[in-house]
């Protein structure tokens, strides 16, 4: 087969049709993606912890934790994680992706024990501010690592583990709450960050960003031990070394600020702002207070663990659906289901506070509710915000951004978080809940005019698109690179 080809690319395209295998599930990438999603578990527990521990902390003998209070517990852990989002964008570039996760383990384990051993509510709030570092700077690593290091065809699948795995943590949070109190609650949690630990050690370096230090023997070892010892990968490297030179091209001073990176940046900020201001923070921080406003027959902490096991099972339905249907397709029924739920919540509360009909024997109106909101939420807004952020912000800009996105994530999540208990004193939990279903349906908007879907594309053709920068010369003839050969008759 002959390919014409401009005189000044300076590029010899040999097709082989075994230089481009079919992708797969390899043990490397799925390990990878466990190792990193433990983690995530230590994330969803911290999320969920003051939902079933606040209750038996505020009828504790052994600390005194007033309403004020109780809610800084709540608050400050999105809040010191607003300031891990900022630091963790800078550790990413300069130490790295695995050595930033690796480092979040031995601080999350004090943070633990701390909460564990409180007399005080001062150590508890000291805890929960250590622990709020390391999850705003997990939750920027744990995507940014993912997106570099799984191949594009798997990405969906694999990029959504830290979302179910995080899940989990969510449903053991709530099912130990059931039994143990705030303290062995804690325990339970300072035991997380071992496996976290040790698997993190098992895994290597992003070859991304070994290739952006100039470690390209590193890199390649790590790129073959992701892919595969079999895998041929020298399309790959090249595509990465091609990508970090164009990106060196750009000046360090103005490049977050670029016009062309504003898509991008705009993009990643907007599905955070509609992640968040969704209330879904405010349902997990407070969960069993919300079953205890309803009056539900149904014990608070029961519906509470049916919670957590329906958000768990949802984040699998994404993951199975994620690189079959597409982010975009996903995310407009998330944005409908999570509408229309907030607002038949929002409505059960009405007519029982101000019409002051009889709800009685709608007492299961609000748990189905809350769980079809969850599953709407996990289906999409919750993991895909984080999924497209490793996937969307271009790699001269990544940390940075990355750091700017996850930050804005925890801003608006401790927003929600310490401020709902005011919002329902101030309008009600009818008004409260739906200002947040009004929320959910403007983000279908946004998803609708601005997102793009990004599902079997490389990180080089997502970035390009987004930027509006021509392709590099090896890109711009990936078509050809993917042509079969021809049958020798034809």
């Amino acid at each position: 087969m002959k390919i014409l080809m401009r005189a000044d690319t300076h590029y010899s395209i040999v097709v082989r049709d075994s230089e481009y295998e079919k992708p797969n599930y390899t043990f490397s990438q799925v390990l990878a993606a466990v190792a990193v999603s433990m983690g995530s578990m230590i994330v969803g527990f911290s999320s969920a912890y003051t939902s079933p521990a606040l209750v038996t902390m505020q009828n504790s003998t052994s600390i005194s934790v007033s309403e004020e209070e109780a809610s800084w517990v709540g608050g400050l852990m999105p809040l010191a994680a607003l300031g891990g989002g900022l630091i963790g964008g800078p550790l990413v570039d300069y130490i790295g992706r695995r050595r930033t996760i690796l480092f979040t383990a031995v601080p999350f384990f004090v943070g633990w024990i701390l909460i564990a051993t409180a007399n005080i509510v001062h150590l508890v709030l000291a805890g929960r501010a250590i622990c709020g570092l390391c999850v705003g700077v997990g939750s920027l690593a744990f995507p940014v690592y993912l997106g570099e290091t799984i191949q594009p065809e798997v990405r969906g699948t694999l990029g959504l583990f830290p979302t179910a795995i995080g899940n989990i943590g969510i449903l053991l949070c709530y099912v130990a709450g059931k039994y143990l109190d705030w303290s062995q609650l804690a325990y339970l949690g300072a035991s997380l960050p071992i496996p976290f630990l040790i698997l993190m050690f098992m895994i290597p370096e992003t070859p991304r960003w070994y290739i952006s230090r100039g470690r390209t023997e590193e890199a390649r070892k790590a790129l073959q031990w992701l892919r595969g010892a079999h895998t041929k990968i020298d399309n790959e490297m090249r595509e990465i070394a091609l990508s970090d030179a164009e990106a060196g091209k750009e000046s360090p001073i103005t490049e977050l600020l670029s016009k062309k990176y504003m898509k991008s940046i705009f993009i990643c900020l907007g599905l955070m702002a509609f992640q968040q201001l969704s209330g879904i923070n405010a349902v997990i921080f407070y969960t069993v207070k919300i079953f205890q406003m309803t009056g539900s027959s149904i014990n608070e902490h029961l519906c509470t663990i049916i919670v957590g096991i329906v958000n768990f099972i949802s984040t699998f339905i994404a993951t199975a659906l994620i690189d079959r249907a597409g982010r975009k397709i996903l995310l407009y029924i998330s944005s409908v289901t999570m509408t229309l739920t907030l607002m038949i919540l929002g409505t059960f509360f009405y007519v029982r506070d101000n019409l002051n009909l009889d709800v009685t024997t709608l007492g299961w109106l609000p748990l189905t509710c809350v769980m079809i909101y969850l599953l709407g939420f996990s289906l999409a807004f919750g993991p895909i915000p984080w999924l497209m952020m490793g996937e969307i912000l271009p790699a001269k800009i990544r940390g940075a951004a990355a750091s700017i996105c996850t930050s804005f994530n925890w801003l608006c999540t401790f927003t929600v978080t310490k401020t709902f208990h005011n919002i329902i004193v101030a309008i009600g939990p009818s008004g409260t809940f739906w200002l947040f279903g009004s929320i959910c349906f403007v983000g279908l908007f946004f998803v609708v005019v601005c997102v793009p879907e990004t599902r079997g594309k490389s990180l080089e053709q997502i970035e390009n698109k987004l930027t509006g920068r021509q392709t590099t010369r090896t890109r711009r003839m990936s078509s050809i690179a993917n042509i079969k050969p021809l049958p020798s008759g034809c």
